[in-house]
């Protein structure tokens, strides 16, 4: 397959397999016929950027069933806690809602939109800061149901979201994308504005309800006072608009709780004034139309959609959000020249209750007995990351826990640059919206803590600036405004729950992939005393990896962040035996299993997908050991150490695309190694993705 094939053939090749075909909308084609405008090959070709942000789904809930991306058919699902019914479970496996008639227990199950068109209307969830951190649970996950409600684990498929499916199928979608807390709305979006919500509490933060979306004043504090994005913008001379109907914007704006902005709405003139006109007045859609139409859209754009298009569950669709979304593309490329200069992302504030099965990079838990003593470790400092405000009895219990980052929601990059149908899987928050504000026009923002600027991206691996291609598209294609209609007329929908467990099945093959700065290893050392060492050769990222003791899953996981170029030792407790499951971006993945103390092992990346296992016996006599492979075909190998000896084993990985799956054994002691090579190009997602949801945890 040609990783570089012009929008033509990529065309051609969707609608011979007809996956795509029925669901691309002419809005979707004509953003795709229209080529990039290319001076300089780079970031400083986009001359505006528009961000539309929707209400409330996960990206499983969305895309878990969806080919070539982190969905239902990961490999590496973590273990939860153990069930008297489900000892060895995944986290695809939930107890069900306590008291409540139906099954004992629940997997993710689809809405069958075919079957029944109610479906597409399910009923809200909870997302307050309680029930997210009881849900989240310091990354075990294990109880989802129980503080979320049965349908939150409900998702929809191809044939129930048409619109959204071939938005991704056109463009680039993110299956790395968080949220920015495991919260509600308004402390969401104010990462969107502002970078923060300010934690420590030095603007009347921290924000941890929606009790600020409006010009009340709950608190009697009169709004927060920290500095948004917007003032820096202005200050900056970079000009930025909000569209939105201010009479019905689901009070989505969350500058209507600052100081500033409830005095600027007042202001007779000057830069308040100006402040307002651009933040607190209503502009709609066809505004945003004029405005390109007139070739004045601004530099920085922010949409907030009207109630009924916000894709809110209970009040909204996903059928209504996509032609909301229509809507905003037909705006956008209304002048082909302006939409040549445009990215528009269309991100998510939260997943609402939604269940999704990845767990979210974080800061180290803290010991609740010991706040000073943490769960793992990081080399990035994260002081600004914890809950250690509280503001009443509701949230005290959630005292020293990691805000975020949150669960995984989608975010589609819509561009000239972006399109092909790729997938993104470099981690990102909503602070990487401003990263890219801020790599683009030069303004930066120091709300945006040090922590998330080390593990989140700034979204330009997303692109491909250099490419000039331009084709011609399908110029009538299905409309979105029917179902859309037939929606707008239904009432919320309790679904009823399957009657028996069944895997959530996700679509075969792979898909086109961006390429990711993640160069992880984490090194078993087994000599004196055994220990991890994580290790990150990378230059642009710090990752987050999360361990699990198999046999104390009961335990909050440990959670290791290891900056750029560093690395971080944890020693292992004990030489009898163990089983620690580990998880990293990217779909990075080791396990340990056995004795800790025969041997060492560790994996170099060389160039292209090219890497050197390296093996030390760290015993006094000969061992022998096994070296298989788990998903790709490499040929098995066998190697036998002398007492303290060394070897290195070399492989190619190029023929699976630079993913491997090793399992080197021996002498009681087991340790497996997976994830992908990277060489700084684009490739493809896992060729050895399941089709259907791994519910027992993998013996080895």
């Amino acid at each position: 397959m040609d990783l570089r094939q012009d929008r033509r053939t990529f065309m051609r090749t969707v609608l011979a397999g007809g996956g795509a075909a029925s669901a691309l909308m002419p809005s979707i084609a004509r953003a795709l016929s229209i080529a990039p405008h290319r001076r300089t090959g780079t970031i400083r070709d986009v001359e505006h950027v528009v961000i539309l942000t929707q209400e409330n789904r996960a990206f499983d809930h969305y895309f878990g069933a969806m080919n070539g991306v982190r969905g239902f058919g990961d490999r590496f699902a973590i273990p939860a806690p153990p069930l008297p019914q489900a000892p060895d479970r995944t986290v695809f496996v939930q107890p069900a809602e306590p008291g409540k008639p139906g099954p004992a227990l629940l997997t993710p199950f689809r809405l069958d939109t075919q079957k029944d068109f109610r479906l597409v209307r399910p009923l809200g969830t909870p997302h307050s800061f309680p029930d997210s951190q009881a849900a989240w649970d310091n990354g075990r996950l294990g109880a989802w149901p129980h503080h979320k409600h049965n349908h939150a684990m409900a998702y929809f498929t191809r044939e129930d979201i048409p619109f959204q499916y071939a938005l991704a199928e056109a463009f680039t979608l993110c299956d790395a994308y968080h949220c920015a807390m495991h919260l509600s709305t308004n402390p969401n979006r104010l990462y969107i504005w502002t970078g923060t919500h300010d934690p420590l509490g030095k603007g009347n933060g921290p924000a941890i309800d929606n009790g600020y979306d409006g010009f009340a004043d709950p608190l009697g504090h009169g709004g927060y006072s920290w500095t948004t994005y917007p003032e820096r913008l202005l200050e900056a001379g970079i000009s930025f608009q909000i569209y939105e109907d201010m009479a019905d914007n689901f009070s989505d704006n969350p500058l209507v709780g600052f100081k500033v902005y409830r005095a600027a709405r007042d202001a007779a003139g000057g830069p308040l004034a100006e402040l307002a006109r651009r933040t607190l007045g209503t502009r709609t859609l066809t505004n945003l139309k004029q405005d390109v139409m007139t070739g004045t859209l601004p530099q920085v754009s922010w949409i907030v959609a009207p109630t009924a298009y916000s894709e809110h569950p209970s009040v909204s669709t996903p059928l209504q959000g996509a032609e909301y979304t229509a809507r905003v593309l037909d705006a956008l490329t209304a002048n082909p020249d302006v939409w040549a200069r445009t990215v528009l992302f269309l991100n998510f504030d939260e997943n609402d209750g939604l269940f999704d099965h990845a767990p979210p990079p974080a800061p180290p838990a803290r010991d609740p007995n010991d706040p000073a003593r943490s769960i793992g470790g990081t080399t990035v400092p994260a002081e600004d990351e914890y809950h250690v405000r509280s503001q009443d009895e509701k949230d005290a219990p959630y005292l020293n826990r990691p805000y975020g980052l949150g669960p995984r929601v989608p975010m589609y990059v819509v561009s000239p640059w972006s399109t092909g149908g790729y997938v993104a899987s470099e981690v990102f928050d909503h602070t990487s919206v401003i990263r890219f504000l801020e790599t683009r026009f030069g303004v930066h923002e120091p709300n945006i803590s040090a922590w998330r600027r080390a593990v989140c991206g700034d979204l330009t691996s997303c692109f491909d600036f250099d490419r000039s291609d331009s084709s011609a598209f399908l110029a009538k294609l299905p409309e979105t405004r029917p179902l859309s209609d037939r929606a707008a007329g239904l009432q919320g929908f309790d679904p009823p729950l399957p009657a028996t467990l069944t895997n959530p099945a996700q679509e075969p093959g792979p898909r086109r992939r961006r390429p990711t700065p993640y160069l992880l290893d984490v090194a078993l050392e087994a000599g004196g005393t055994p220990r991890l060492l994580f290790r990150n050769t990378g230059r642009e990222r710090a990752a987050v990896f999360h361990v699990y003791a198999l046999d104390r899953l009961t335990d909050v996981p440990a959670r290791y962040t290891v900056g750029a170029g560093q690395s971080l030792a944890a020693p292992l407790a004990g030489t009898t035996g163990g089983d620690l499951f580990i998880l990293g971006p990217n779909g990075f993945h080791r396990r340990l299993a056995g004795r800790p103390n025969r041997f060492g092992a560790g994996l170099e990346q060389g160039q292209a997908h090219m890497a050197t296992l390296h093996l030390a016996n760290a015993t006094d006599g000969r061992i022998s050991l096994s070296v298989d492979d788990m998903a790709y075909g490499q040929a098995a190998r066998s190697v036998t150490l002398e007492p303290r000896g060394t070897a290195s084993l070399t492989f190619d990985f190029a023929a699976s695309h630079g993913w491997y799956d090793l399992h080197v054994r021996g002498d009681g002691q087991s340790w497996r190694l997976a994830g992908h090579v990277e060489d700084g190009a684009e490739s493809l997602s896992d060729p050895a993705t399941l089709t259907v949801a791994p519910l027992r945890l993998q013996e080895i």
